[in-house]
């Protein structure tokens, strides 16, 4: 089997236990307990993402330039409780156009309908995601449905495997006046 097809049907093992959740505060303390980085289930699905951005099928379409890539892997299908699966590369110690200087990369701001779930892999010792709760190294990050943000990675690169229920993100949301 591939690594592609490896990392959906642990994904779809993983969605099972999750369908019925809703992403926010509780849900990402819950996922950083049970299946952090000391998880098999991270270890697994961190060495597979690692292995689709190496291969080139994740995280392959440039954002900003090779340092920021995002890549669906596969869209929301009855297998997967309609969550779909993307990639999301971003090294801030190659930032360019998206740092504003203070060694922060700043990605492209989008909105949550229904949330989102992430798993974050750190490539580089000490890089971490900005989520909602606060910084994020090794672990998960679940934004609450309706939120928005711009993704911020500091301390070097990260891959985010992102699920969206029902595939849905919007990157012409409007913040709120």
């Amino acid at each position: 089997m591939d690594s592609r097809q490896a990392l959906i049907d642990h994904s779809i093992t993983f969605l099972q236990e999750i369908k019925d959740m809703t992403p926010g505060a509780e849900m990402e303390r819950w996922l950083n307990t049970i299946s952090g980085p000391q998880s098999a289930l991270y270890a697994d699905l961190a060495r597979l993402i690692k292995s689709g951005v190496a291969e080139g099928w994740a995280a392959r379409d440039e954002v900003g330039g090779p340092h920021y890539r995002r890549g669906l892997i596969l869209g929301p299908t009855p297998e997967t409780f309609y969550f779909s699966m993307m990639a999301v590369y971003m090294n801030s110690r190659d930032a360019r156009a998206f740092d504003d200087g203070d060694g922060v990369l700043r990605g492209a701001r989008h909105g949550h309908p229904y949330g989102e779930v992430n798993l974050v892999v750190p490539i580089d010792e000490g890089a971490e995601l900005k989520g909602l709760q606060g910084w994020q190294g090794a672990g998960w990050t679940a934004p609450d449905p309706g939120s928005w943000h711009h993704p911020e990675v500091r301390g070097g690169a990260l891959i985010s495997l992102t699920y969206l229920p029902a595939g849905r993100v919007s990157f012409d949301v409007k913040p709120p006046a």
